[in-house]
């Protein structure tokens, strides 16, 4: 039952048709990891758990650094040097303090990623490096856990939905060619990971609530330049490593 204080704090989503009691009790029940604290991270934090989401885990190995702050917006300049996560978790619990925030402040990697994840309803990735996306997009297949994808630089942007056996997974799209990710810095427009970000928590917030169309088998591209969106369909690819034997 949802308590008085929650029924005015969600009372504006509560009265839409496909959410009301049932549904914001769904999204208080439902469990979020986003890997990445930064600008995509940022943005979908904030609405995941302005929305109502029970429990956010969050995992980024960084500590906050002054040119973080053009359009990371969890962060602040007194919190310089402080770990992502745990700004992440002041920053959310000041505004909802009825959820849970579960900071994890150390990289995702082969050794943990599939022991994090399981704990999890939903992957939302807010990433800048390859690596680290493809072991996310392998670990939600095998896990059958659905994925939020979305990517940032400059003016443009990029989004879609991995739910395993039912659309093209990450690898399908964007095949892993076993490089290193470099770690050098790239342009970055400080609203294009906002734009992309609060469409990433829209995303994982429709899966939740069994609402809407998600974008499964298509990519979602955003020019910042012209303020412009446009779509390409996308499919499975039959000789897929990561999700070519995955059962429909």
């Amino acid at each position: 039952m949802i308590s008085t204080q929650d029924q005015e704090r969600y009372a504006r989503q509560i009265m839409i048709d496909e959410i009301g009691d049932e549904g914001q009790l769904r999204l208080a029940r439902s469990k979020v990891l986003v890997v990445g604290a930064g600008g995509l991270g940022s943005a979908s934090l904030y609405y995941l758990a302005a929305a109502g989401v029970g429990t956010i885990g969050v995992i980024d190995d960084q500590t906050v650094e002054l040119s973080n702050l053009q359009r990371q917006i969890l962060h602040t300049t007194a919190r310089i040097g402080m770990p992502k996560v745990e700004s992440a978790e002041i920053t959310l619990q000041a505004l909802n303090p009825e959820i849970t925030v579960v900071p994890y402040h150390f990289r995702l990697e082969k050794s943990n990623a599939r022991k994090l994840i399981a704990q999890y309803d939903l992957v939302v990735t807010a990433l800048d490096n390859e690596e680290t996306r493809h072991l996310v997009n392998e670990t939600c297949v095998n896990l059958h856990k659905p994925l939020v994808e979305g990517g940032v630089q400059g003016f443009l942007g990029r989004l879609t939905t991995i739910i395993p056996g039912e659309g093209p997974c990450y690898a399908c799209m964007f095949p892993d060619t076993g490089g290193k990710s470099s770690e050098d810095p790239f342009p970055m427009f400080a609203t294009s990971p906002g734009v992309i970000g609060v469409l990433q928590a829209h995303e994982a917030l429709k899966l939740l609530l069994e609402i809407g169309t998600p974008l499964v088998g298509r990519l979602l591209f955003y020019d910042g330049l012209s303020t412009s969106f446009y779509e390409l369909e996308v499919q499975r690819a039959p000789e897929c490593p990561c999700c070519g034997n995955f059962c429909l």
